[in-house]
């Protein structure tokens, strides 16, 4: 007996549910996306800014887990100067950047989309493609490198059975799949469980450096026996200040989370007069959230780098050694016994694991904002759980290559956050700039320059980190270009709206067939239309009195993918009616148009083209880079794509 396929056969039943699952949540508009991190719609339910401090906190207050472990093996014992600067950088640069972002670009789109305001064309496109290749990088190398960490802190507890060790690799898989797996199963929001998490973990790191504090203060020859070494090392206090300088890009970790911090924004609630134009309560509550996470974070760092210098052995910082990676989580043992210490191992595994969290909806937030709006990106790439696939596959890769190794991935983690927050301080300076706030220009300008010192020292101190990079700016790259091959003949055209003229040409037509001329608008004078009207009554053999009219499209920047048609209806020289209109691309926006008004007026259009002369490759790259060339083999194209059923289909005539 046969077996039954059709579209609607229990054999394909599955498989229209898995795809169903997969692509829930696929909308059509972009920053309407889920995730913690997309734009809310109206009835979203927001948050106090302090409970959304929690969540990107996840992000920025997890480098706890490592950062002193991390500037101790960097700086030895300029570790606390070299934090101090760091403090500095944080407080006095990275904060009023962001605060500045966070007026300029409230909607969560953060300093890329206001980059993306000054070019335009294909420039504009490439320049945010090489951003959001480093962005990548950024969140990426969060949810590797801070599950990875997660692992460290499981492996070491003492009452974990040794037998985990050694199995770091897949211990941090599992860990990711877990990750993967909350977001495959509807993650939207984890405010609670983020203000829990971030709460606790808060907690038990102060009580962890008050004590250190208190045996710092109870052995004060600890802190004699630091002063006389560094004395010994480095005798010249302004050398001690210099090489912290120097030291300082291999502390950049500390910066984490700032671009997070406004990618969070449309969760803060607001005043009751804000509005999507002016939202100053948002504003005002983003800033709060950014100055009070940035002070939290500056006295934990500052104080936690001095406890782990005075009271660890620089040995236990190495390769190997017990507080390697987790260093407030040795003095936690040390001093406050294994029990209080896997509390603290528990707390530290629970947030480094969720930070990734905070990196997955980063991702999922910042790409389906450009790639598929660029066409740069499939259009499933809206949907979250195929692009949760996606970043976990990458993520698998990403652990297996370094080994799932705390200390391999933090220069492409630095690299990562580095350019981000050089090309968010080159931003507000350019606003700065364009306001004619000079004091604010040459105040942004000094900073931008700090960060890109900063940049650029990472680099040659750990050039692994922009080769990463460059290898995710090439992945996307090489996605991007191949995503608008594949999508060049997609309708792309999000809406078709007619003034009252255009309305009234359709509707006071006087044949029974619509009849269209596509025009190149030149110097659109009478003798232009008259020699275009002939040329196609002649060619096509229609009747000098059929009534025609003309369809102008004005290309517009050609690099833009989804476009709205406004159609202008004219009346050139008191006989021409002109439908006019602006595109990115020409046959798509005529294939958009002639569906349209087949729904309006209920008749199939007919649309007369002439050959274009020139060689057809040479006109399909024009198309593609400039959306032109041969228009009305691509128009046909385009229409049969978007409508299957001929009998349906507008009708393609070219002479």
């Amino acid at each position: 007996m046969a077996t039954i396929t059709g579209p609607d056969s229990p054999a394909t039943q599955p498989r229209k549910r898995l795809r169903a699952w997969l692509l829930e949540g696929l909308v059509e508009r972009p920053g309407q996306q889920m995730g913690p991190h997309a734009r809310p719609s109206p009835e979203h339910v927001r948050h106090q800014w302090w409970k959304v401090m929690c969540l990107t906190g996840l992000d920025y207050f997890s480098t706890l887990g490592y950062q002193p472990g991390i500037a101790a093996l960097a700086a030895g014992l300029l570790s606390p100067v070299a934090t101090v600067v760091l403090v500095l950088v944080t407080l006095a640069g990275a904060l009023p950047v962001y605060r500045r972002v966070a007026s300029e670009s409230p909607h969560g789109a953060g300093s890329i989309a206001m980059l993306e305001r000054l070019l335009t064309f294909w420039q504009g496109k490439l320049f945010v493609l090489v951003l959001l290749g480093f962005a990548a990088t950024d969140f990426l190398i969060t949810v590797t490198l801070s599950t990875a960490d997660a692992t460290e802190h499981l492996v070491e507890n003492p009452h974990v059975p040794s037998a985990l060790q050694g199995h770091e690799v897949v211990i941090t898989l599992v860990l990711i799949a877990l990750l993967g797996a909350v977001f495959l199963k509807g993650f939207t929001e984890a405010m609670g469980l983020a203000v829990v998490l971030v709460g606790a973990y808060l907690a038990l790191n102060a009580v962890v450096v008050a004590v250190a504090i208190w045996h710092v203060v109870s052995a004060p020859a600890v802190v004699g026996t630091w002063a006389e070494a560094l004395t010994t090392e480095h005798s010249n206090p302004l050398l001690v200040v210099g090489l912290a300088l120097l030291v300082f890009p291999k502390l950049a970790l500390g910066l984490s989370g700032f671009e997070t911090g406004v990618a969070v924004m449309p969760h803060i609630q607001g005043d009751p007069t804000d509005t999507e134009e002016r939202p100053l309560g948002r504003i005002r509550g983003a800033k709060k959230l950014m100055t009070t996470a940035a002070i939290i974070m500056s006295v934990f760092l500052v104080t936690s780098s001095v406890v782990t210098t005075l009271l660890i052995p620089h040995a236990e910082f190495e390769p190997g050694g017990q507080a390697n990676g987790r260093a407030l989580a040795y003095l936690a043992h040390e001093y406050l016994g294994d029990g209080f210490g896997t509390l603290y191992d528990l707390s530290t595994i629970a947030i480094l694991w969720f930070a990734g969290a905070s990196a997955m909806a980063g991702l999922l937030n910042l790409f389906p904002r450009y790639l598929p709006r660029y066409g740069m990106a499939p259009h499933w790439a809206r949907a979250v759980r195929p692009m949760v696939l996606v970043f976990t596959a990458v993520a698998f890769l990403v652990t297996w290559l370094f080994d799932a190794d705390v200390n391999a991935q933090g220069g492409a983690y630095a690299t990562g956050v580095l350019v981000l927050i050089t090309s968010a301080a080159v931003a507000v300076t350019i606003a700065a700039r364009r306001a004619r706030q000079r004091g604010w220009t040459i105040a942004f300008g000094v900073i931008s320059a700090i960060f890109v010192y900063t940049t650029l020292a990472n680099v040659i101190e750990r050039p692994d980190g922009v080769k990463i990079g460059a290898c995710f700016i090439a992945a996307i790259l090489l996605i991007s270009i191949l995503s608008r091959l594949l999508r060049a003949f997609e309708l792309r055209v999000t809406a078709v709206s007619l003034d009252d003229v255009a309305a009234g040409f359709l509707d006071n037509g006087t044949g029974e067939t619509l009849r269209l001329i596509a025009n190149e608008p030149n110097s659109r004078d009478v003798t232009e239309y008259e020699e275009k009207l002939e040329e196609i009554q002649q060619d096509h053999d229609i009747p000098p009195n059929a009534d025609m009219l003309f369809v102008e499209i004005t290309l517009r920047d050609p690099s833009e993918f989804e476009t709205e048609l406004n159609v202008r209806g004219e009346l050139m020289h008191g006989r021409y009616r002109v439908l006019a209109l602006e595109s990115a691309a020409v046959p798509n926006a005529l294939a958009a148009l002639l569906l349209h008004l087949r729904d309006r007026t209920g008749r199939r259009p007919h649309i007369y083209f002439e050959w274009t002369e020139g060689n057809p490759i040479t006109h399909f790259a024009r198309f593609l880079m400039f959306g032109q060339g041969e228009v009305a083999p691509i128009t046909r194209e385009v229409l049969r794509e978007a409508e299957p059923d001929r009998s349906h289909r507008p009708h393609v005539h070219v002479g």
